[in-house]
């Protein structure tokens, strides 16, 4: 089986051959840390986190990079009311970013450049865009890029120049030759922060930090570009204007894009993205108050990641139901191996569902369907553990695989530490109540399994003795 990516360059499914046998460079548009992040960059982050996971779990060498923009008029505008300096702003907000994807069980990238910590590469690739015909520089010290005089214009939306409108953050300018044109480096305004340059101080458009940090960081070429679908105009189309004014290749073999995630209510009248300026966003860390990351997890993974997602209370509520019996039949097994009896090694059950869990990651990544084998999963390991079939191996083995599975998603429990004097006095209150049963005192037998059931702790009574188990 080999791994197939929709590619947004081709709009097709093809199959993913890395530049590097066994090497994958990976780069994934980041944020502007001006605020917190929300549910809608989380989407993203937790969508290419997987996407990284699985690789490395296909064994492929990863190399991800994701970047901050951290010069941006977003940030100046904000620091400048805060009365701090605008990169303090930005360290404050990159802080919290870390802290965020923590709590969402988001694992770091590689690599973390910032826009405030690549002006040499910049500068140079700013420059290098001039001396090739691609670029010009304007009377107040800015520098654009002629979209005129690039070939690839439009290859990601498949649209021509003359039918494309500017829908970037790149502010309309008389300086301009082309409306569509774009700044890749912007002449410094008064109290703005400002790096000096060939052309007087100024500091980078949007676009060129992307370009000039995978060019340092990665290289020429990569093998797949990121980021959310939002970005494929004018972002992404830009970047690859840069990159190819500049070496004459291709940036990025495959693009990936993650659908959005859209909010309905709040008095709108139809979906919109999650976005702060739409002010219909919810902060990662609001909504991890509520529900832990590995109910947000299982409820962005349950989508394919270029489909739109709805955001809204009841797909959490949905998703903690659905949560529940994967946990419940991850916890049986885990209590069946202290007393299992059977002798069946569970080696079918475990090689069809590695095939079928395979399968569908290789599928784009389809993640919905890779679920389903969790659903599986617990539906065959839960009529062996009921007929007492399953050998202490056997789920033992089930247990590990589910583990390398969840790797890549995190939905699963944490582990639970064992702790002997709990298995001590949980024996203790079972015999307890075994006594009085025997006394038929059934009310105060009850007693303890209801009070006990209240704490989060199930009582069963089998043929095999009394059992208990976490719920």
């Amino acid at each position: 089986m080999s791994l197939f990516i929709h590619n947004t360059l081709t709009n097709k499914k093809e199959e993913f051959v890395p530049i590097e046998k066994g090497k994958v460079k990976m780069y994934v548009c980041g944020v502007t840390v001006y605020d917190d992040i929300h549910m809608g960059h989380a989407r993203s982050m937790i969508v290419f986190d997987m996407v990284a996971k699985y690789l490395r779990y296909s064994g492929y060498e990863v190399t991800h990079v994701t970047n901050f923009t951290d010069v941006d008029d977003k940030i100046i505008i904000k620091a400048n009311k805060e009365g701090i300096d605008a990169l303090e702003l930005s360290r404050r907000y990159i802080d919290k970013y870390f802290e965020d994807i923590k709590m969402l069980g988001i694992g770091k990238a590689d690599i973390y450049p910032k826009a405030s910590e690549s002006m040499d590469d910049i500068i140079s690739m700013c420059q290098k865009i001039i001396d090739n015909g691609y670029g010009y520089v304007t009377p107040d010290g800015s520098v654009y890029f002629s979209v005129e005089k690039a070939k690839s214009f439009g290859c990601l939306t498949n649209k021509k120049l003359e039918d494309m409108e500017s829908t970037g953050r790149i502010a309309q300018d008389e300086q301009k030759r082309n409306p569509l044109d774009f700044a890749v480096w912007k002449a410094a305004k008064p109290g703005e922060i400002a790096w000096d340059s060939p052309w007087g101080k100024g500091r980078p458009g949007w676009h060129i930090e992307c370009s000039a940090m995978i060019a340092h960081h990665l290289g020429e070429k990569i093998d797949i570009h990121g980021g959310g679908n939002d970005l494929i105009f004018p972002h992404h189309e830009n970047e690859i204007l840069q990159t190819e004014a500049v070496t004459g290749g291709q940036l990025a073999n495959y693009w990936m894009h993650n659908g959005m995630l859209v909010v309905k209510g709040h008095g709108m009248t139809k979906e919109e993205k999650m976005s702060k300026s739409l002010g219909n966003f919810f902060t990662v860390r609001d909504v991890a108050q509520k529900y832990d990351s590995h109910i947000i997890r299982f409820l962005f993974l349950n989508t394919h990641y270029m489909s739109p997602l709805i955001y809204g209370e009841e797909g959490f509520e949905l998703a903690s139901a659905s949560l529940k019996r994967i946990w419940n039949n991850y916890r049986e097994l885990q209590a069946y191996i202290r007393d299992a009896k059977g002798n069946d090694d569970a080696v079918d059950l475990i090689k069809a569902t590695k095939e079928d869990f395979i399968k569908a990651m290789d599928d784009d990544f389809n993640t919905p369907e890779a679920i389903k084998v969790f659903f599986n999963v617990a539906t065959a390991s839960n009529k062996m553990i009921a007929d007492k079939t399953l050998s202490k191996k056997g789920a033992e083995d089930i247990i590990a695989m589910l583990k390398g599975f969840d790797s890549i998603f995190g939905i699963l429990p944490d582990d639970e530490k064992s702790d002997d004097s709990m298995e001590a006095v949980m024996a203790i209150l079972m015999d307890v109540r075994s006594e009085l049963r025997k006394r038929k005192a059934y009310d105060l037998a009850d007693m303890i399994r209801d009070r006990l059931t209240e704490a989060g702790i199930q009582l069963e009574d089998s043929s095999d003795g009394m059992k208990w188990k976490k719920i």
